[in-house]
């Protein structure tokens, strides 16, 4: 179903978007005792992975989808990689954003061509909203990662390290809403390369552990974690990918997130956020389990308040 799907989404996007440059770093692999081969998609355009979904799911509406437009529900960053996506290729994105979201998302997404619709800053209020404009644009829904065709473009990051990278082991994804690591998953198969594929999750947002553990969608009561690309929620269309596919998922604390933040800044002088900075985190806190393999990173992405750092 799935088969060449990743290597397909990769033809259409590639003149769309940064093939993206792979960092190691000497002391790193040093410290983690493997050799770690980093995707920074923190060096994409709008500063994150989310531009290759948004990308590919565009691509693949009709010419008369596209005129009406796309819309989506997003605070973060996949509203300003549909935004910017849409105003390459010409054509209006409207961006649904919880009137509590950062102005400094706002700002972007204006900047990027998208028109924000505000709403209540819940999960009901922002679908109900969409629906409305759907309805009344006629503009098609895009979902931020359970979506089909944004699946297969956020897989494209791991499918170009996999191709700089034959020999890679394991490979080492964050999880929030799932589109990336499934996409990974599925870069991995399409590859035909025997990779394992690990989720790397915060304590404080750990459903995608738990639902791996059950294999039914967990939720969270809290998501109190620095790492705010991570909140949300696995969906009914990546779920099942990454049941069949993800090996584990490691957790990590708030505080390993930071230092992992500041090592890779401190070694590589690159910043990225925090959600990226779970998997080195994850790597370091299982030094065991990556011990002398080589471990491809994806760094989802480097969108990040400098004012606010939290060191």
């Amino acid at each position: 179903m799935h088969s060449g799907k990743v290597i397909a989404a990769k033809k259409i996007i590639s003149s769309h978007i940064h093939r993206t440059p792979i960092l190691r770093s000497r002391l790193l692999n040093k410290i983690a005792n493997s050799q770690l081969f980093f995707k920074c998609e923190s060096l994409q355009k709008a500063g994150a992975y989310k531009i290759r979904g948004a990308t590919n799911a565009i691509l693949n509406l009709t010419t008369e989808e596209r005129e009406k437009g796309v819309v989506t529900h997003s605070s973060g960053n996949f509203a300003q990689a549909l935004s910017l996506a849409a105003n390459l290729l010409g054509i209006p994105a409207y961006i649904v954003m919880p009137s509590n979201a950062p102005k400094v998302k706002k700002a972007g997404v204006i900047e990027y061509g998208g028109h924000i619709i505000e709403c209540e800053p819940t999960l009901e209020a922002r679908e109900a909203t969409a629906a409305e404009i759907v309805q009344t644009k006629k503009a098609t829904f895009i979902h931020p990662s359970n979506d089909i065709d944004v699946i297969y473009g956020q897989g494209t990051a791991c499918l170009e390290l996999l191709e700089d990278h034959t020999g890679v082991d394991i490979i080492v994804c964050p999880v929030g809403g799932g589109g990336l690591i499934a996409g990974s998953c599925l870069a991995v198969n399409d590859m035909n390369l025997n990779c394992t594929v690990i989720g790397a999750e915060p304590f404080e947002v750990d459903d995608a552990y738990r639902s791996l553990i059950s294999k039914q969608i967990e939720t969270n009561q809290t998501t109190n974690t620095i790492a705010d690309g991570l909140k949300t929620q696995l969906g009914d269309k990546n779920f099942p990918i990454i049941l069949d596919h993800v090996d584990s998922i490691i957790r990590v604390t708030e505080e390993e997130i930071v230092d992992a933040m500041k090592l890779f800044w401190q070694y590589t002088k690159v910043i990225i956020e925090p959600s990226s900075a779970v998997t080195l985190a994850a790597v370091l806190r299982e030094k065991l389990v990556f011990q002398d393999k080589k471990v491809g990173i994806i760094l989802s992405g480097g969108n990040v308040d400098l004012q606010n750092l939290p060191f």
